[in-house]
């Protein structure tokens, strides 16, 4: 497929999102809830990249865009469903900028891998965490200024390992080394998602699942 078809099907994806985030904000829905739309529709889109190869160049750039489009949001209502939950957080800028670094480092034969991983985590675990923190959360912690629930914290360390474990094993073939890996990694982004002042998180879990998992494989010989 050519640029230009690529081109096309990436601004198709996202279009749907927005328009259906806005659909949804427009019903009244939670911010929260709209928020965790775009967020996990967003970060699904490095699935088509994958499967397209969306050249390195385009898929950094995208990122850039994205992040200095959500930063303007701060201060102009481009799209009110970004940051439509009434917190000051820089978690969408961090978001596009993580997803760009991720891109910059792994997008090349035989890592490519490693930034799915990264993203994923991100749009997956943070997204669903956050939800059944905040929907079922009934074992509350604190942490400073956060308030985190044990239920949250649980589902980001399941949904993290879940994620790990599959791209790995779907990637590499099954091993017990890899099952290990996934589950020590989901733990460590458990307990970077504690840290989530400003939205932080968005930018140390994604970074550090796709890092770690990629030094730990190196050690063991999987690369």
């Amino acid at each position: 497929m050519g640029l230009p078809q690529q081109l096309a099907c990436y601004a198709l994806w996202l279009a749907s999102v927005f328009a259906f985030a806005e659909w949804l904000r427009s019903r009244q829905v939670d911010g929260e809830w709209v928020r965790k739309v775009i967020h996990i529709g967003v970060g699904n889109i490095i699935l088509l990249a994958w499967a397209l190869q969306v050249p390195r160049w385009l898929g950094v750039g995208f990122s850039l865009v994205f992040a200095g489009l959500a930063l303007l949001s701060y201060r102009v209502a481009i799209l009110p469903s970004l940051n439509g939950v009434g917190r000051r957080s820089f978690g969408t800028c961090f978001y596009a900028i993580s997803i760009g670094l991720l891109l910059f480092w792994f997008w090349r034969p035989q890592r490519q891998v490693f930034a799915v991983i990264g993203i994923l985590v991100m749009t997956w675990a943070d997204a669903l965490a956050g939800l059944v923190g905040k929907t079922w959360g009934k074992h509350p912690y604190q942490l400073g200024s956060l308030q985190k629930s044990w239920e949250g914290s649980l589902t980001m360390w399941a949904v993290s390992s879940l994620v790990i474990a599959a791209l790995l094993l779907g990637y590499f073939g099954f091993s017990p080394p890899l099952l290990a890996i996934s589950l020590l990694v989901g733990g460590i982004t458990m307990g970077l998602e504690v840290f989530s002042w400003w939205g932080l998180d968005n930018l140390t879990v994604p970074l550090a699942s796709a890092g770690l998992c990629f030094v730990l494989l190196q050690i063991l010989n999987y690369l």
